[in-house]
């Protein structure tokens, strides 16, 4: 059996992470493990702790903002090649390309976000 996915979810919406937690822990064969952070600081040290392999990263919150967050990942030689994909509800949908999910070329999910739409940019963010 192959190890699961290992996803860290960073929002202080902790009904956000419960959901991402809960809908990615049930897929088939246990694909993937999610550990959460309600705060930037927490999502850092868990992040160089545990190396997960992709981070869903708010870009709102109260300690630090997602982009603090991404910046800081990215100059640590243990974090920098994990990959992010930002989740906001500061965009829409619309404006997050249908083809690429991207918005300004970074990996955004517009909330509300379905399970099935999660996956799939996980997958694609992961090449599985």
């Amino acid at each position: 059996m192959a190890r699961p996915i290992h996803i860290l979810a960073v929002d202080d919406e902790e009904s956000f992470t419960f959901f991402v937690k809960l809908n990615l822990e049930k897929e088939p064969k246990a694909r993937f493990r999610v550990t959460t952070a309600a705060t930037g600081e927490e999502g850092l040290r868990l992040a160089k702790m545990h190396r997960p392999d992709l981070i869903l990263l708010d870009i709102m919150m109260p300690d630090k903002s997602g982009a603090e967050v991404a910046a800081e990942l990215l100059r640590d030689h243990r974090t920098r090649n994990i990959p992010i994909i930002f989740i906001t509800a500061l965009v829409k949908k619309e404006e997050v390309s249908r083809d690429t999910g991207t918005l300004g070329g970074r990996e955004f999910i517009a909330k509300p976000v379905g399970s099935a739409e999660l996956i799939h940019r996980i997958e694609t963010a992961l090449h599985i």
